[in-house]
């Protein structure tokens, strides 16, 4: 993957530098709250190798996001293939994020996703990209509806890799952006 930079991040592949950022997101019950597993420092490992391993490959995934002022990772943010949840179609790609609750609500997330639709609708020319999050995550939702995109119920979805030990976690809403619908919000932004 080459790094992306926007006004105050750089998007890039992990390092081993940030081996105790990953488990720690993967691992912290405020950001996995609307997840049904925590994981250790071994399985964080292993899922981080895994993760840079698409990205290498792929040349995007949910990759690290770096404040460029201090160098300091604080999670990652990214679009990647949903081959794994048979209840999406097939070829469908997904934003997604997670951060270090102490720089949630300063904008990160947000600005990181706008470099990752630009870079999936210009550069890869993406017809859509989806979001979808745990039914009461209002916070992941607010920020769906930030990037412009559009709930669609009729595609809610139950997660097929939650376990029934966690019923209300299941229930998935997913979003929608076009590239047209995209195209048509950065006009109106000029």
């Amino acid at each position: 993957m080459k790094p992306m930079r926007t006004e105050r991040l750089i998007l890039r592949n992990w390092e081993d530098r940030d081996r105790e950022l990953f488990h720690r997101i993967n691992s912290d019950e405020q950001v996995m709250e609307f997840f049904p597993f925590r994981r250790d420092r071994a399985q964080a490992d292993a899922k981080m190798d895994e993760v840079r391993a698409w990205v290498d490959e792929d040349g995007h995934g949910f990759a690290a996001v770096e404040i460029a002022a201090t160098g300091e990772c604080i999670g990652f943010v990214g679009i990647t293939g949903t081959e794994d949840i048979d209840v999406l179609s097939a070829g469908t790609i997904e934003i997604g994020w997670r951060l270090a609750p102490e720089f949630w609500g300063k904008g990160y997330v947000t600005e990181a996703a706008e470099a990752w639709l630009a870079y999936g609708f210009e550069t890869l020319g993406l017809d859509e990209i989806v979001s979808f999050a745990v039914y009461d995550n209002h916070r992941s939702t607010a920020v769906m509806k930030r990037l412009g995109m559009s709930a669609d119920p009729a595609s809610d979805f139950d997660h097929p890799e939650v376990p029934d030990s966690h019923p209300h976690l299941k229930r998935h809403v997913l979003y929608r952006l076009s590239r047209q619908d995209w195209q048509a919000r950065k006009r109106a932004a000029r």
